[in-house]
């Protein structure tokens, strides 16, 4: 592991409160399309829009994170206690902002079920092409911060790589799922080096490619992900933001290349439109990790529900990664 504790502390809480920032930024703003918001752009906390919720409230992006913090924490790797955690919190509102669930994506729900009725958690998520939308994506967050605190990689390896499939699976088992989170995580444990940010998320992106390349169970998908190098580059038409999980993977990536502070990396994330929560939420993990807890605005943070607690929370979850080395 590279850094000091108070180093891997920072990283987690900016990571983490990052995330949550971001997604709730982009709740009141979800399914506006980009024409819209360059009429009317999100600059700060809202409330309203389709969920009708107050200013500062996040959705299942965040409580599914916190429950998968949770389930690390108090279980370490259990895949059974982190669907049971998913189930505590689709029927009872645990980890929510205020006591009440929404915008739940129908392939979750339908994992969650699945567990429900008896299935064992690895088998719980669909394969089927039309089930490659964001929502494991939107909470493999921990995961990575869980692997650099225990493991210190830099790289996927196959202990890392069983890990990230292995939590998506429970709810997104279709490959082109497994392997975003896997990109993902890679350009975080790049990130986590330090470095040029630029420098660190090719590396990532690079390094990932080369682990899927020589792994057959990602031969279907693995050109889908070729052009990331140049994620960069792209004009903005040319990045979408619906649900789909790799647009949602390159939405993010692009807001954090094309921007250079956390407010307007999440602020371009959330204006993009669409699946607005989950594209800030996804970029804003990645932002808050690098730019720092300290650079997300006050008055955001003011804003937004429950962040002492979650603030709390990392820290005691980068206490819980390191502690059990």
């Amino acid at each position: 592991m590279a850094g000091t504790e108070r180093d891997f502390s920072q990283l987690v809480e900016g990571g983490i409160l990052g995330f949550v920032v971001g997604d709730a930024l982009g709740v009141p703003a979800e399914f506006m399309s980009r024409s819209a918001l360059r009429k009317d752009p999100v600059r700060g906390m809202r409330d309203g829009g389709a969920h009708h919720q107050p200013a500062g409230t996040w959705s299942d992006d965040t409580s599914m994170t916190l429950c998968t913090m949770d389930s690390l924490m108090e279980a370490g790797v259990d895949y059974s206690d982190l669907m049971w955690r998913f189930a505590d919190w689709l029927w009872n509102a645990s980890n929510t902002a205020h006591g009440e669930v929404f915008d739940v994506g129908g392939t979750t729900r339908h994992a969650i079920f699945n567990f429900f009725k008896g299935t064992a958690p690895l088998q719980c998520g669909e394969t089927a092409e039309n089930t490659c939308g964001n929502g494991s994506l939107m909470r493999i967050l921990p995961t990575a911060l869980y692997i650099v605190g225990q493991y210190g990689n830099d790289g996927l390896d196959a202990r890392a790589a069983g890990l990230i499939h292995n939590t998506s699976i429970c709810t997104h088992a279709h490959p082109r799922c497994q392997m975003a989170c896997g990109i993902y995580c890679t350009v975080l444990f790049q990130l986590c080096r330090g470095d040029d940010l630029h420098a660190a998320v090719a590396q990532g992106i690079h390094s990932a490619l080369s682990y899927y390349r020589e792994d057959p169970a990602f031969s279907s998908v693995y050109g889908d992900f070729c052009s990331l190098p140049e994620i960069g580059y792209w004009e903005e038409a040319r990045i979408r933001s619906g649900g789909f999980v790799l647009h949602t993977l390159q939405a993010a990536l692009w807001c954090l290349l094309t921007t250079c502070d956390y407010r307007t990396c999440v602020l371009e994330a959330v204006n993009l439109g669409d699946d607005t929560d989950t594209t800030a939420a996804v970029a804003g993990g990645l932002a808050g990790l690098w730019y720092g807890p300290e650079a997300i605005p006050e008055e955001w943070a003011e804003a937004t529900a429950k962040y002492r607690e979650i603030r709390a929370l990392s820290r005691r979850f980068s206490c819980s990664c390191r502690r059990q080395t």
